[in-house]
């Protein structure tokens, strides 16, 4: 769904709200296509990649929440997207963790975290395309129609 990213930041700008991100199997994706509109260092804070675990916890994602759960899970992209919002100071966080392959093993797991709420909505996605890379984008299109949909239902915008 071209335009997604652009219609967002619009929405956040004229809202002066901010978003932050934690990636890890889209690997920047999310933070790439909101810094390609116009006016994005507006509403933009920053983004992690955390592709390692290690870097994740470094970010605040607890060992105990990995171990029991699996870094491929719910309770790891919650933990993401809050620290998401907390590390950079923003209004909302989003964290998105999961298995994106070639050999059809594709279940994502996204946070959407608002901070003024103080809550998490959490989604899991499992993108069908013919290769890693299109996989990647159909993810990115899943987590920012999430993004909109909260947008309308928690700021009526």
């Amino acid at each position: 769904m071209a335009g997604l990213n652009n219609i967002i930041v619009d929405k956040l700008k004229a809202n002066n709200l901010t978003i932050s991100f934690m990636e890890s199997c889209t690997g920047g994706l999310l933070a790439n296509q909101i810094t390609n509109c116009d006016g994005s260092s507006e509403i933009f804070k920053g983004s992690l990649v955390t592709y390692s675990n290690e870097f994740k916890e470094k970010f605040g994602v607890e060992k105990d929440t990995i171990d029991k759960y699996s870094v491929y899970s719910a309770e790891v992209a919650k933990e993401m997207a809050t620290n998401a919002s907390a590390f950079a100071n923003s209004d909302i966080g989003v964290g998105v963790t999961g298995r994106i392959a070639n050999e059809n093993i594709d279940e994502v797991f996204a946070s959407v975290y608002l901070k003024k709420e103080n809550i998490n909505i959490d989604y899991v996605f499992h993108p069908k395309a013919p290769n890693r890379i299109l996989k990647k984008e159909k993810v990115s299109d899943y987590i920012f129609e999430a993004i909109l949909e909260n947008l309308k239902k928690f700021y009526n915008i």
